[in-house]
Order: C-alpha cells, then sequence, then structure tokens
C-alpha cells in the first residue's frame, strides 16, 4: 500500500506540471516496476508448521509440511510402502535437540538431523540423517549419513486424520514419545533426555555459590517430583520459606506434600493449612482447592 501511495504521488506531479508527454518513458518503468513487483499469493497445498517443545531440560524443534488426505488413498498408495518417505512435504523434515537422547538404547547426540521413514504394511523404518538440505529424498541416499535408524510397529485407529500431524506427547521429566500421525496410522517413538545429569550439575553448581530463597525451593521441588532424597527436599525448603521476605502459599503447600511422603501427617496438615489461609488471602483459588483436598483427606 505504501509502495503505490508514493507510485500515485510522482504520477500526480507529472501530471499537475503538464509534464507527462516529456515524461512517459519515467511513468511507464514506475507502471512496470509496480508491475513486476506485485506477487500472486495463495496458500500452500502443503502448509509449513514450526514449532519448539521442551522436555525436561532438552529442547526439541521441528520444521515440517503438512499434506492433506484431499480424499486420497495415503498409506500403501500416496505414501508408498517400502520406499523412503521424506516423512511430509516439500522440503525434508528436520528435527533438532539440544541434548544427546536415547531412542531404544542407543545414543542419537545432539543436532540437526532429516527425518525419513521406509513405511510398511506392519513396520516402519525410521531413519535420523545428518544431512538436512535437501528438497525430498537426497539423491543419492548415503547410508554414512544415518545418524541413527530404528523400527517402530504402526498403530491403526478408525478416525481419519487429514492432515499429516507431528507431535510430541507423554512428556514427564526424563522422556516423551515422538508421534507421526496421517490417515488411520500412528507411529510413536520414545525418546529419553537428560534431565537428571543437567538438573543435578546446575543444582550442584548453585548450591555451592550464592543460591536465593527460590534456588531452594526449585531444588526441593525436583526431588519432590522425582522422589529422590526427601529429608535433603524437606531441609532445602525450610531455608526457602525461612529466607523469603513474604510467606509463598505455593512453597507451604509443597512442603506438606514433603512431609506427607515422610510420613508427619500432623506437619503437613500444619503446613497446608498455613498455605490454604495465604492461599484464601491471595485469592488463588487452585490453591484453596488443593490444600482443603489435602487437608480433607488427611483428617479423616
Amino acid at each position: 500500500i505504501n509502495m503505490i501511495y508514493k507510485i500515485l504521488k510522482i504520477v500526480f506531479y507529472i501530471f499537475k506540471k503538464n509534464l507527462i508527454m516529456k515524461n512517459y518513458l519515467l511513468v511507464f518503468l514506475l507502471v512496470n516496476y509496480f508491475g513486476l513487483n506485485a506477487q500472486i499469493l495463495t496458500p500452500q497445498t502443503s502448509p509449513r508448521a514450526q514449532f519448539t517443545q521442551k522436555v525436561g531440560l532438552t529442547t526439541v524443534e521441528i520444521d515440517y509440511s503438512r499434506p492433506a488426505v484431499r480424499g486420497r488413498k495415503i498409506m500403501g498408495n500416496l505414501v508408498r510402502y517400502d520406499e523412503i518417505w521424506r516423512t511430509g512435504a516439500n522440503k525434508n523434515t528436520i528435527i533438532s535437540f539440544s541434548d544427546p537422547v536415547q531412542i531404544e538404547g542407543n545414543t542419537l547426540p545432539a543436532g540437526q538431523y532429516g527425518l525419513y521413514t521406509r513405511p510398511s504394511s506392519n513396520q516402519w523404518k525410521v531413519y535420523f540423517y545428518k544431512s538436512t538440505n535437501n528438497w525430498g529424498l537426497p539423491n543419492p541416499w548415503d547410508d554414512s549419513e544415518v545418524a541413527l535408524s530404528l523400527i517402530i510397529t504402526p498403530s491403526f485407529f478408525e478416525y481419519k486424520i487429514e492432515n499429516f500431524t507431528i507431535t510430541i506427547s507423554d512428556i514427564n521429566s526424563d522422556a516423551a514419545q515422538l508421534n507421526l500421525i496421517w490417515e488411520n496410522t500412528l507411529l510413536s517413538i520414545p525418546f529419553e533426555v537428560p534431565t537428571k545429569a543437567k538438573a543435578m550439575e546446575s543444582i550442584n553448581e548453585t548450591m555451592a555459590g550464592n543460591p536465593k530463597p527460590n534456588d531452594y525451593y526449585n531444588a526441593a521441588l525436583y526431588f519432590l517430583q522425582e522422589n529422590m532424597d526427601l529429608n535433603q527436599a524437606k531441609n532445602w525448603m525450610e531455608i526457602a520459606i525461612a529466607k523469603r521476605d513474604t510467606p509463598a502459599f505455593w512453597m507451604h503447600y509443597r512442603y506438606a506434600l514433603i512431609l506427607l511422603e515422610l510420613n508427619d501427617n500432623k506437619g503437613a496438615l500444619t503446613a497446608s493449612k498455613k498455605s490454604l489461609a495465604l492461599a484464601e488471602k491471595a485469592e488463588n483459588k487452585d490453591y484453596v482447592i488443593l490444600n482443603k483436598e489435602l487437608i480433607e483427606k488427611w483428617s479423616r
């Protein structure tokens, strides 16, 4: 719009000065410049998708294109069995991991990979390919570029998924599932991430320095979630509560959970009641509900 406005201003100026006959070439060039730079905008038939997912402390990024069924038969037809598929459309699908990950007991180093598959009716072979700058399939295919390959058994369902979809599900602090879904087929690839090693390195380094109340809280919460040394978690949570300038209902609630795991029900009730009072004052309905449930459960 700004370009059109500038061109019209110039043309109007030329007309105003009665210079149109002398400057017809200038007008011609301006009009043709605008025409040559115009572009037709239409939607992609296989739109590009990008997403980032944190699994534990590892970042997973996926960049792929999403073809649609459009009334066609996909598996065994458009996606041909026993041939390598780009696992998407257009440029090859790219997946990256910020840390080394474990897949079926094998280590896949951190980095970017082209994600390829060789489908069949009962098994799919999955390839993590080191070269990612390919439009479609590498030509020629180079086995030495395969960082890791594995065989996965697909699952089938009745509901039809129109667009090819990649998701990451079943996420916990140490693992997740990479899912390839299209038409009536689901392929789930489990992988593990090095969360514990990274978390413990961070905790040890921070505690050796000048930890803040939230550092003690986060370390205690991690130990609680992972069912690690709960006495250490209790000690850290008590320090976090003592060092904080103003009482925090979320700290007292997690402290109550730690005490419950240590079979200190009386202490847990006291901590939960403290958390409830603070949550009510802060008008935090979520923690009001959580504390009331906890108090009711352990007051029977």
